[in-house]
């Protein structure tokens, strides 16, 4: 797919020669569109005409699924719907203060769009919110005077629980078994609801946004069904207890918000460049609400998600996430006026002595996040292979595991965001959760929270990524939180044991010297700075969570060490290995690369070629019916390549298939893709939009010389400067063209010969092969792992099938049923849709480039 992929002489016949006016090489953008809209027909109606043709195939282009945008052309087509509205206008008498009203609307829609899109986030955020609480909290124990409040709003203005909030019974095994019973329950109604309905709403969704905001077409990602199933169904993954998280998935869900309504408005229906500056607000947006933080969500958008993000689209983001953040602020999910549970304020200062401490929690938080990302990358290959046909079994198996042994830990049974509210609170007043503030309790609190710490890092490797919705910034700020906590007792333990020491010469003897509560706030830090790889947004994010400016300091050398720590093991975050993983087309520009090649050794040389004439209405349907070939470079003749322009196949496509439904056309019709200027075709018959030129009456001669005499004209079509480079260039720049103007291809020309094109694939391809070279790997050990585990797993599986079967008389039957999924395929996608159209379709085999990680 996108791949051209052999030369093919479409035509015999000689045509005249066309050369265009320059052949030198260049990079030349495509606002030509704009101007044979007017060299075609210089009255307002063919302007209109002209432009409806081009919203038309807009609207194709933007459902073609697995395929890029051409941010190119919709530049050029937002100025012919610019100029044509200009030109509507001008014909017209019509009172100055009504065009004036329309002018301004138009102007003012972007922000009228955000308005809209960012209140629906804050909305959806707080019943989300309100939601996972009481989903988490109804596993533990129930309210006695109203069912639906958990334990919070059961015992409002009570620092450690009420006489209203009861567990379930008085016998802890049997509150056990009923905590493992919901636990089940809310994961297999998650991943049923996703696989079932919307296949799209699993995982976090961060790395394919990142390649939807970069120009990549995904169906239905971002569809209603999307939007829908992931806010029912990621309530019930996190009150599951697994090891993920809500924040990530607040990102999808967001974009999917402002993709759905933007999509209400002509403007962005039709501009999928421009839809692109929605989504990258939303995903602002939906860090805004997940953190609290529209600031941190700006500079996330900026950091992490778009490629493009010109200062139109820094305004539009900040104003989403400020009304996002309203919004919810209006609704206190938590009726705390806080937007998050975790959010606190300290008021101490620190010590120059703890910057050694500090350190400590930047070294981990980098380690952390090279081991989770390395080992989770095993897991994914594990369950790509093996596990497709089982995600809602594996996901509640996931579940039970998680409860079974999570339970008994304090710090590990409850949610990771009020383990995280206790972790970082201070030890002052009346709260105390599981005697952590406690002297006498320090060791036994640092044990538990060493085995909170590497539980929770084994159960996010082998949790995220299956089929329910779920993130990794939360769970990872737990564990940074837990590792945190445990370091800040251990330096508490050694100030109370020396206070008299030379190191804890800064200490005032009358005020705490150590506030563990801080250092659980920096190791959440370190850890999420550590799994994706982001530095800026996270100081922000940690500071407008707290309010300390005085711990902005200790912040940032923190995430600084992550930094240099997780430089030493690869450039990328989780989500830029997930891209790779699942070999998405992305460009990333994080990366720096050399590879002293020109373009000429990336490039396809054996292209497929149109010339520009004498081709049959025949040959060009056959070529259409050939799926390999995205767009077709149109040439003087075969013999010479002089290049003319580039036709894409979604234009060609859309023009035979309206010159069909206008009227009947012979087969041996010839086609011209030349410029009209320079046509001399005798009976010229060009596509278009009913209100253009009419269609010429059928000649009463014969079929044969009726079919000679005529030329289908499908210039209007042809794009006359297509963005070229010449074939030394070198391979660097041409990468950073597609980063920068975004066109779906590029040709290569010499001396105005067309010698080749390249893709982002290409390019891409040549990156990991070259990398494959310098760093060599052998998977075959990783393989035989993965064929030992998974032949434990079917042996456990086929024992405990045997015992269910044995107990209940032979009337259950798991391994026929195991069997038959085995053999009953993969994901289910639903519909045969459009993207953003809320229908799903899955499909592994639209993206060709090998995986990496």
């Amino acid at each position: 797919m996108n791949q051209h992929a052999r030369t093919t002489s479409i035509s015999s016949i000689r045509p005249q020669a066309v050369r265009r006016p320059s052949v030198s090489s260049r990079l030349s953008f495509a606002v030509s569109t704009a101007e044979q809209g007017e060299g075609h027909v210089e009255n307002g109606q063919g302007i209109a005409a002209q432009h409806q043709i081009e919203e038309e195939i807009a609207k194709i282009k933007r459902y073609e699924d697995f395929t890029t945008i051409d941010w190119v052309q919709d530049a050029a087509r937002e100025q012919l719907r610019r100029k044509a509205r200009r030109r509507r206008q001008s014909g017209r008498v019509e009172r100055d203060w009504k065009r004036r009203i329309q002018e301004s609307y138009d102007a003012a829609q972007g922000w009228i769009v955000i308005t809209i899109i960012g209140a629906a986030i804050g909305l959806n955020a707080g019943f989300i919110n309100i939601a996972t609480e009481w989903l988490a909290d109804i596993k533990l124990g129930h309210c006695k005077t109203a069912f639906y409040l958990n334990e919070n709003f059961c015992c409002w203005g009570e620092d450690n629980g009420c006489d209203d909030w009861q567990r379930w019974t008085g016998l802890e095994p049997v509150n056990y078994v009923i905590y493992i019973l919901f636990a089940i329950a809310f994961a297999l109604t998650s991943a049923t609801l996703v696989k079932s309905y919307a296949p799209y709403a699993a995982g976090s969704g961060i790395s394919e946004i990142k390649c939807i905001i970069a120009g990549f077409v995904m169906k239905g990602f971002l569809g209603f069904w999307t939007l829908f199933i992931k806010s029912l169904a990621l309530p019930l993954a996190i009150g599951s207890g697994l090891s993920v998280g809500k924040e990530g998935p607040s990102v999808h869900y967001a974009v999917c918000t402002g993709n759905v309504i933007s999509r209400l408005f002509a403007k962005y229906r039709r501009n999928a460049s421009k839809t692109r500056e929605i989504l990258s607000a939303c995903a602002a947006a939906g860090v805004a609400v997940a953190f609290g933080s529209p600031i941190g969500g700006v500079l996330f958008s900026l950091e992490e998600m778009s490629s493009y993000f010109p200062m139109k689209t820094m305004w539009r983001s900040y104003f989403c996430a400020l009304v996002a953040t309203a919004v919810l602020a209006a609704m206190n999910p938590f009726r705390t006026g806080q937007l998050v549970m975790f959010q606190v304020h300290y008021d101490r200062s620190w010590h120059f002595f703890e910057v050694v401490f500090f350190i400590i929690l930047g070294i981990f938080g980098g380690l952390y996040g090279a081991l989770v990302m390395k080992w989770n990358l095993r897991v994914q290959a594990f369950r790509k292979k093996y596990l497709t046909n089982y995600a809602v079994l594996e996901a509640t198996l996931l579940a039970a595991a998680t409860a079974i042994v999570c339970y008994p830990n304090a710090f590990l049974r409850i949610d990771m965001t009020e383990s995280m509210e206790i972790l970082f609170l201070e030890c002052e007043g009346g709260e105390d959760y599981h005697g952590l503030c406690e002297r006498n309790r320090r060791f036994a609190n640092i044990f538990s929270l060493i085995i909170a710490t590497v539980v929770r890092i084994f159960f996010v490797i082998i949790s995220y990524g299956c089929k329910v919705p779920a993130g990794i910034f939360v769970p990872s700020m737990a564990v940074g939180a837990s590792f945190g906590r445990m370091v800040g007792i251990i330096v508490q333990s050694l100030y109370d044991a020396n206070p008299n020491h030379a190191f804890f010469s800064a200490c005032s003897p009358d005020d705490p010297c150590i506030t563990p509560g801080t250092y659980a706030f920096l190791g959440a830090a370190a850890a999420l700075s550590g799994i994706m790889h982001i530095y800026v947004s996270v100081v922000v994010i940690m500071f407008e969570l707290t309010g300390a400016l005085t711990y902005i300091l200790p912040t940032m050398i923190v995430v600084g060490v992550t930094k240099a720590i997780s430089e030493l093991f690869g450039k990328g975050g989780i989500a830029d290995r997930m891209i790779w993983f699942s070999g998405f087309p992305f460009l990333d520009n994080k990366e720096d690369h050399n590879f002293g090649v020109p373009v000429s050794q990336v490039m396809t040389t054996d292209v497929v070629t149109i010339p520009s004439a004498g081709m049959t209405f025949k040959t060009v349907e056959q070529l259409l019916s050939q799926d390999d070939y995205q767009g077709f470079p149109i040439v003087e003749d075969e013999t010479t390549k002089i290049l003319i322009g580039y036709i894409g196949r979604t234009e060609l496509r859309y023009a035979v298939d309206r010159l069909k439904r206008e009227r009947s056309i012979s087969p041996l019709a010839k086609c011209s893709f030349a410029p009209s200027q320079y046509d001399n075709a005798a009976t010229p018959i060009t596509p278009r939009t009913p209100g253009g030129i009419d269609f010429p009456p059928p000649s009463a001669s014969s079929s044969a010389t009726a079919a000679a005499s005529t030329v289908v004209n499908f210039s209007p079509y042809v794009d006359t400067t297509p963005v070229t480079v010449h074939p030394r260039l070198p391979l660097e720049t041409v990468m950073e063209l597609f980063r920068k103007i975004g066109p779906r291809v590029i040709l290569i020309e010499y001396h105005g010969r067309l010698t080749g094109l390249v893709t982002v694939k290409d390019c891409l391809k040549y990156q990991f092969k070259v990398e494959a070279a310098e760093n060599p790997r052998d998977d075959s050990h990783l393989n035989e792992g993965h064929e030992r585990v998974w032949s434990l797993m079917t042996r456990a599986a086929g024992w405990v099938s045997d015992k269910v079967s044995s107990a209940s008389g032979g009337r259950i039957r798991l391994r026929d049923s195991l069997e038959q999924q085995r053999r009953g395929g993969g994901g289910v996608g639903v519909g045969q849709g459009q993207i953003l159209d809320g229908t799903e379709e899955v499909g592994d085999d639209g993206v060709e480039l090998e995986s990496r990680s």
